[in-house]
C-alpha cells in the first residue's frame, strides 16, 4: 500500500500518536510518499530516518529538493515555471495524490496546501486520515460530506482554493 503523508509547514514536531500511526505503516512495509518541505514533511522524514526505514520516496519539483534526510529515492516532478509559488510546489502534491492509495494529513486547520491535498484525495475517491492538531484528534475522511461535518469551516477555506468546488459537488 502506498501512503501519501503531508501536512502543514507550521507544524515542526510530531507527537507520539502520529509516530504510532507511522510505526503501523512501517510494520506493514507501506510505501511512503512524502514531499520535501519544512514542517511536517521534514519531521516525518526525520522520524523515518531515525527508524532506518527505506521504503520512502521523496517528491521534489524539478531538480531542486529542499529536504531528503534519508537520501531516499527522489521523484522529480517537472513544472514549467521559474516562479516558486503555490502552484509550483503543489504540482508535486498532485502527483503524490494520483500515485497513492491512501492519505495521511497532519493539519493545523489553516494550511491551504494541506486542505488542497485532502480535497484532491477525496476527488480521487481516496480515503484520508487527518490528524487535526488544534484538537489533537484523528478523523477519517472519505468524502466531502465527512469533510464538511467534521470541519465546517472548510467550505470557506476551500472557496479560496477552489471557488466553485462545493457548488460543483452538491
Amino acid at each position: 500500500m502506498k501512503v501519501f503523508i503531508g501536512g502543514s509547514r507550521k507544524i515542526s514536531r510530531i507527537n507520539q500518536e502520529i509516530k504510532n500511526r507511522i510505526d503501523n505503516l512501517i510494520k506493514n512495509n507501506s510505501i511512503i510518499l512524502i514531499g520535501d518541505a519544512n514542517g511536517v514533511d521534514k519531521s516525518i522524514q526525520a522520524y523515518l530516518f531515525s527508524k532506518n526505514y527505506k521504503n520512502v520516496y521523496i517528491f521534489c519539483v524539478n531538480n531542486e529538493c529542499r529536504n531528503n534526510l534519508g537520501e531516499w529515492e527522489v521523484r522529480h516532478i517537472s513544472y514549467d515555471s521559474y516562479k516558486k509559488d503555490y502552484k509550483y510546489y503543489s504540482s508535486k502534491d498532485i502527483n503524490m495524490a494520483k500515485e497513492t492509495d491512501f492519505g495521511f494529513m497532519i493539519w493545523d486547520g489553516e494550511s491551504k496546501g494541506t486542505l488542497n491535498n485532502i480535497i484532491n484525495l477525496i476527488k480521487q475517491k481516496k480515503k484520508v486520515l487527518v490528524y487535526f492538531s488544534p484538537k489533537k484528534a484523528f478523523y477519517n475522511i472519505g468524502n466531502f460530506a465527512d469533510l464538511n461535518s467534521i470541519f465546517p469551516k472548510c467550505r470557506d477555506l476551500s472557496s479560496e482554493i477552489f471557488p466553485n468546488l462545493f457548488s460543483e459537488l452538491q
